[in-house]
């Protein structure tokens, strides 16, 4: 760890407690806890509570992610010129463009979906989105992002870990080792997703950092985490994780303080808590039929992505410090190569929970201090091989993400594309930009939130980066 990071000041909260008291009226004896409190405590508890750099604008972060690559000229990026010049040839003069087969001449396209302003601020969206246009003045609306690939696994892991080669830690885990968790009897990452986007657990992955700070997949369904319950009665379960943990630590006292072993200890430690608090957080029978239909939910449901949406509001009310919503789409993804028409569906399938989330989350006081940050890949070319192509293709030079909730100015729009969508051409937003700006947001410094690895210190933001003060409240 580098002496950047290990200079904050690191407190314990008041997780030892409710912990002791979970553990008591659970297994009926403190023999287990006690012993990997103790161990944890002399091996370094990798999700013990910390203070960031600073004093943070945002407790906790809700990431919305939509796979595939969602067309910025059809939801969030208003292009008149882009219908005005509907079938006009342009240049391939990009090695991108002219070197890709079937593209040695190119012809923009119309966006397929109207326009029109919304809420106090007059931010435009297009028709696909009608429930988050009525959310605009609560969001700061980015389009001049741009990212460094065209493929849909680099670009995927480029937008949750900062590398698109190589496999890193992920945005979730970073504020995990970060921050360490609030509520120690659940992770501090969780991903809730139907199935895995491109890069699979690569985007949720701990990697070189403590395995504790790994994110914890969460499937829609009956069982959202499989095997949760336990299968031997309590006070067994807890003398046998007491003789576990007496076992760690004589392989600790043997061969010093090990990091892999604290995390797989810790790992044991927040499972046994999670018997009692998963079926709790994902039980949405208390919930008020207004609160279902602010998600789109039918009572009794448990998939879908307002199920999604839902879930993660009372995950971060207990304490999770980073929520990632992966929208895989039912069938098809946003991958609109073939025809933007699927584009309808999908939008359909994410709006309403994604503006009853915001709503949800205002009315119960935590968008104060909850980042909400909505994202794809990249976007959808402005242009195809043919007038008359029904889809798009992948786009990284321009796409639209936006931001809502905690430390971020309300009823915004950041940069901006040229007249056709093609490029970023004010304001230019990089992911590992949007990456420096979260972290900022939740306290930290991205320059000084390093791990030592292999010789030399890591960052999310790697050697880039630049916090985008203009988002900032």
């Amino acid at each position: 760890m580098s002496r950047s990071h290990r200079d904050a000041v690191w407190t314990p909260g008041s997780c030892a407690g409710r912990r002791t008291a979970l553990r008591s009226a659970v297994a009926g004896s403190l023999l287990m806890p006690g012993i990997v409190r103790q161990l944890l405590a002399d091996a370094g508890d990798p999700l013990a509570p910390r203070m960031p750099h600073f004093a943070p604008r945002a407790k906790r972060v809700i990431f919305l992610f939509m796979t595939g690559g969602v067309s910025h000229v059809d939801t969030f990026d208003p292009k008149p010129a882009l219908s005005r010049d509907h079938g006009k040839e342009i240049k391939a003069d990009h090695p991108e463009i002219k070197d890709r087969p079937g593209y040695e001449r190119i012809y923009l396209k119309r966006p397929q979906w109207e326009f029109s302003p919304h809420g106090a601020c007059g931010t435009e969206v297009s028709t696909l989105f009608p429930c988050v246009a009525e959310c605009v003045d609560r969001i700061a609306i980015v389009r001049s992002m741009h990212t460094s690939h065209s493929n849909h696994y680099n670009a995927t892991l480029g937008m949750h870990t900062g590398s698109f080669a190589f496999s890193r830690p992920s945005i979730g885990s970073w504020v995990s080792y970060g921050l360490g968790t609030e509520n120690a009897n659940l992770p501090g990452f969780v991903v809730i997703a139907p199935r895995q986007t491109y890069a699979g657990t690569q985007v949720y992955a701990a990697d070189f950092l403590p395995g504790a700070h790994q994110g914890t997949l969460v499937v829609p369904g009956a069982e959202p985490v499989a095997n949760v319950a336990p299968r031997v009665p309590a006070d067994r379960q807890a003398l046998e994780l007491a003789a576990l943990a007496a076992l760690d630590r004589d392989h600790l006292a043997v061969r010093g303080t090990d990091p892999l072993l604290a995390g797989r200890m810790r790992s044991f430690e927040t499972a046994f808590g999670m018997q009692i608090a998963v079926p709790d957080a994902f039980d949405l029978a208390a919930e008020d039929d207004a609160t279902l239909a602010l998600y789109g939910l039918a009572r009794g449901q448990t998939t879908g992505f307002g199920w999604q949406c839902l879930a993660a509001r009372r995950l971060v009310e207990r304490g999770v410090r980073f929520v990632e919503l992966i929208d895989t789409g039912s069938s098809d993804n946003w991958d609109a190569h073939g025809d933007m028409a699927t584009h309808v569906g999908l939008a359909k399938n994410v709006d309403r929970p994604i503006a009853g989330l915001l709503a949800d989350l205002a009315r119960r006081g935590l968008l104060d201090d909850t980042l909400v940050v909505w994202t794809t890949e990249f976007g959808r070319t402005p242009f195809n091989n043919t007038a008359d192509a029904k889809g798009r293709e992948h786009h990284p030079w321009a796409f639209s993400s936006w931001l809502a909730g905690a430390g971020v100015k309300r009823g915004i729009v950041h940069g901006a594309t040229d007249e056709h969508g093609l490029r970023a051409v004010e304001k230019p937003v990089h992911v590992h930009d949007l990456h420096a700006t979260i972290l900022w947001l939740m306290g930290f410094d991205h320059e000084r939130l390093t791990f030592r690895h292999a010789g030399r210190d890591y960052r999310l933001t790697d050697v880039h980066g630049k916090v985008v003060h203009d988002l900032l409240a």
